[in-house]
C-alpha cells in the first residue's frame, strides 16, 4: 500500500514537525545563525510544577528582622485545617547561607524539600526569589503560557512560540532535533518554527505513527522515506521544509527508542532506583537520563540537549497541608526525584554539563483559606547543577504589602527592597551564561523589553544575576 501526498503531509506535518508555527514558518531561518554559538557540550533541563506552587510554604521566613515571620504567622494558621509550618519543621542549609538578601530574613525550605535543601548546602542550587511579571494573571492556562512564551505583554512578534524553542529556531535547521518534552505532545516552551522537537512519553513506545492495522512497516517506511527525499529536493520551502522535518524525524523513531535498553543494561543500578522512588516525576526524568546517555555516549541520531518534563497537582485549594500532607508530598516526589537525577549525572560524569530549571505558573495567595491557598502571584523558581552557583538570589516578596486580592506587589523599582525578579532575567541569564547567546540576539530575537513606566514593566534587562 503507497502513501499517499496528503498521508505524507499529515505524518510529516503532524508526527514530524508538531512543534512548528505555521504562521512565521516562510519567516523562519533553515540555517544556523552565523553570528550565534550553542549550547555546545551541555544540557538544559526545564521542569514545570504544574497548577501554581506555594512559593510562601516552600521557602518560608524564619525569623523577624522585616515581620515576615510574624506576617507569615498571622496570615496561616496552626492546628487542625492550618497550613503553618514552625521553624523547627523546616530544613535549613547549614553550609550555604539561607538569608533573603534585601532583608537578611533567615529562610528555610519546605521540608519535603529536605533533598533539594542538602543540594543547595553543597552549592547546587540557586533560589531565585519573588519571580513573576507585571500585570499578573491568576487563569492557569493563560497564566502557563505567558511563562511558556515569556510573553505577558502579548507582543505579536513573539506570540505562539516558546522562549526556548525561539532559540532553537535561531539556531538549528529542519534537520536537526535538539528538543524533546517527555509526555505526549510538545510542551510549550519548546513551540518553534524551522526545526523539530520530539514528544517522548516513553522511549519503549515511541515510534513512527504508521497505521496501526498493517503489518508490515517497512513498505510504509520505505514509501515515507522517498516522499520526504522528494519533498525535501522541492522548491516549495513549506515542502521542503516539511520533508527534510520528515527524514529526520523517521530517523530519530529509529534512534531514540534503543536507548531504553541501551541504559538499562548499563545503567542498571540508576534504573532500579528510579523505579523504587516510583514516581512519576522520577519515571519522567529517567527517560530524560536515557536521552542524555544516549548523546553522551555518541549513539547515532540523537542529539538532545533541550528537555522538558512536568509534574502536576499543585493547584493546591484544599488539603494543602504544612510540615506533612499534601504539599509534602509533592516537594518530596519533585525534590527526591531531582536528587537521584543529578546522582545519576554525576555518576556519568557529565554533572557538570547539566542545568535545570524548575517553576510554576504562579504562587499561592498570602493568606491561607480553610485549609489551603488560592492563586498568587509570585514565587521562587530554582535553578540546579554543579555548575550552579548556589545561593539566594532576588528578594522575597513583601508579604506586608499586599495588593487587593491579597497577592503580593510585582515592581521594578530599585529603591524597594522587595523589588521583584521579572521571571524573563532567570530566562535570560541562562540563555545568556549557560546556552551562549548574544545578549542582543535574546533581546532582538527572544527576550523583547517591554515597554511603560520603568517601575512597573520591564524595560531593563538584566541576564547576569549570578547564578550561572
Amino acid at each position: 500500500m503507497a502513501f499517499t501526498r496528503r498521508q505524507f503531509l499529515k505524518r510529516a506535518g503532524v508526527a514530524a514537525a508538531s512543534s512548528m508555527i505555521a504562521p512565521s514558518i516562510f519567516g523562519s531561518p533553515f540555517v544556523r545563525n552565523a553570528f550565534a554559538d550553542t549550547i555546545g557540550d551541555r544540557y538544559l533541563v526545564v521542569l514545570y510544577l504544574d497548577g501554581g506552587n506555594d512559593g510562601l510554604n516552600t521557602i518560608v521566613p524564619i525569623d523577624d528582622p522585616a515581620g515576615y515571620r510574624t506576617a507569615y504567622e498571622m496570615f496561616r494558621g496552626a492546628g487542625g485545617g492550618g497550613i503553618r509550618i514552625e521553624p523547627g519543621e523546616l530544613s535549613v542549609p547549614s553550609v550555604v547561607s539561607a538569608q533573603d538578601p534585601g532583608t537578611t530574613t533567615e529562610l528555610g525550605f519546605h521540608p519535603g524539600l529536605a533533598p533539594l535543601s542538602a543540594m543547595y548546602d553543597a552549592g547546587n542550587v540557586a533560589v531565585i526569589q519573588g519571580c513573576g511579571y507585571p500585570d499578573y494573571n491568576l487563569s492557569h492556562a493563560t497564566s502557563q503560557m505567558i511563562w511558556e512564551t515569556a510573553n505577558p505583554t502579548g507582543n505579536p512578534a513573539i506570540t505562539g512560540s516558546g522562549w526556548a524553542g525561539r532559540h532553537l529556531a535561531l539556531e538549528y535547521g529542519p534537520q536537526d532535533i535538539y528538543g524533546v518534552t517527555i509526555d505526549n505532545s510538545i510542551a510549550g516552551e519548546l513551540r518553534t518554527s524551522g526545526t523539530s522537537v520530539l514528544a517522548i512519553n516513553r522511549l519503549s513506545r515511541f515510534g513512527f505513527p504508521f497505521d496501526d492495522f498493517d503489518t508490515d512497516e517497512s513498505i510504509y517506511a520505505e514509501a515515507f522515506q522517498d516522499l520526504a527525499n522528494q519533498a525535501a529536493a522541492s522548491p516549495q520551502p513549506l515542502m521542503s521544509l516539511l520533508g527534510n522535518a520528515g527524514a529526520s524525524t523517521y530517523d530519530a523513531t529509529q534512534a531514540y527508542p534503543p536507548l531504553d535498553d541501551l541504559y538499562e543494561t548499563a545503567r542498571s543500578g540508576f534504573d532500579i532506583a528510579y523505579s523504587a522512588l516510583g514516581t512519576s516525576t522520577a519515571k519522567d526524568l529517567r527517560e530524560v537520563a536515557k536521552c542524555i546517555f544516549g548523546v553522551a555516549t555518541g549513539q547515532p541520531n540523537v542529539n538532545a540537549r533541550f528537555y522538558q518534563v512536568r509534574n502536576g497537582g499543585y493547584d493546591t485549594h484544599a488539603d494543602q497541608g504544612g510540615a506533612t500532607g499534601r504539599h509534602f508530598n509533592l516537594h518530596d516526589e519533585v525534590a527526591s526525584a531531582v536528587d537521584l537525577f543529578f546522582q545519576d549525572m554525576n555518576d556519568m560524569g557529565i554533572g557538570n554539563k547539566v542545568t535545570m530549571v524548575v517553576y510554576s505558573e504562579f504562587s499561592r495567595r498570602i493568606p491561607q483559606n480553610d485549609n489551603g491557598t488560592d492563586h498568587g502571584s509570585q514565587g521562587p523558581m530554582f535553578v540546579i547543577g554543579e555548575a550552579v552557583n548556589g545561593g539566594m538570589y532576588g528578594n522575597h516578596p513583601d508579604i506586608l504589602d499586599l495588593d487587593g486580592s491579597e497577592n503580593t506587589k510585582y515592581t521594578q523599582d530599585n529603591g524597594n527592597a522587595a523589588r521583584s525578579t521579572d521571571f524573563r532575567d532567570v530566562f535570560g541569564t541562562i540563555l545568556k551564561n549557560w546556552v551562549n547567546m548574544p545578549e542582543p540576539q535574546i533581546l532582538s530575537s527572544v527576550l523583547p523589553l517591554d515597554t511603560g513606566a520603568p517601575d512597573d514593566f520591564w524595560t531593563v534587562q538584566d541576564f547576569d544575576l549570578g547564578f550561572l
